[in-house]
């Protein structure tokens, strides 16, 4: 993982390549379909300020947060929706102050949390960078969500480099949600970069082998694009089998992106 600092200030470039995407919409583009289905882009950007509350609940109060969990135990329905009914009801203008000062406090917590320390969360306990990491992650792919629906095309920065570590670390999981056991043997993954540098995870030995552009493999663990739309290379039966059912996020198995939809339209060209 990168620098605890480095992952804050990334996270923050990404809330902010997003929120000057959405600070001037209309009414009518907040309320615009994106490609989950049933969320507009107002549903997306309530789910990032409802996950950005529960993180800034789980660093600081922690009985609080178990509670919240319980609920969510009970009611996993409401849990998979993550308040984007609820805050999408809002107007735009509070909706988009809302996420603003989420994102802050959130920042400013994170900063707070001791080098090594812990906090809980829906899986296991998360550390400061960890968590720092996830929340990119997620506001990059809800982001990529937001773009599709407004044609806005991104141009992939060095903050994917973010993405592919948890997609990479998030490997067992993808197995595990899916009632399946994950394989012992590693993989290794290479990747070119949006600057044509080389980003490699897992041990250089293995003979299970992902290689290719970052930003597909990104869009790929993220479920913004089918295995099928894209060059990823896979070596290894066990490889191209994670590469079916890779998930960085947290939660239920994702529906994910129709084969033969393609790369998302507003998505920069990659390395």
């Amino acid at each position: 993982m990168s620098d605890p600092a480095d992952v804050l200030v990334d996270l923050r470039a990404e809330g902010g390549e997003l929120d000057a995407i959405v600070s001037e919409l209309s009414e009518e583009q907040w309320r615009r379909a994106t490609p989950a289905p049933g969320w507009s882009v107002a549903h997306q950007i309530a789910h990032l300020a409802w996950t950005d509350r529960a993180a800034l609940l789980a660093i600081t109060d922690g009985d609080g947060f178990a509670a919240e969990v319980e609920k969510a135990l009970a009611a996993p329905e409401r849990f998979v929706d993550g308040g984007a009914e609820e805050g999408a009801a809002l107007p735009p203008g509070e909706l988009l102050a809302r996420w603003r000062e989420g994102r802050e406090r959130l920042e400013e917590a994170l900063r707070g949390v001791p080098a090594g320390g812990r906090f809980p969360w829906y899986g296991p306990p998360m550390s400061a960078p960890a968590m720092a990491t996830a929340r990119l992650m997620e506001t990059w792919a809800h982001g990529q969500d937001v773009a599709d629906a407004l044609g806005v095309v991104r141009k992939p920065t060095a903050r994917l480099r973010h993405v592919a570590w948890i997609g990479h670390r998030a490997r067992d999981y993808a197995y595990l949600v899916r009632g399946e056991q994950p394989p012992g043997e590693p993989v290794r993954v290479e990747l070119v970069s949006p600057e044509g540098e080389l980003w490699a995870y897992g041990p250089e030995d293995a003979a299970q082998r992902v290689t290719g552009d970052a930003l597909e493999f990104c869009l790929l663990v993220t479920q913004r694009v089918h295995r099928d739309d894209t060059a990823l290379r896979a070596e290894g039966a066990g490889a191209e089998h994670w590469l079916r059912i890779a998930q960085a996020f947290a939660g239920p198995v994702g529906a994910g992106r129709p084969a033969g939809a393609g790369r998302p339209a507003g998505t920069g060209g990659g390395a």
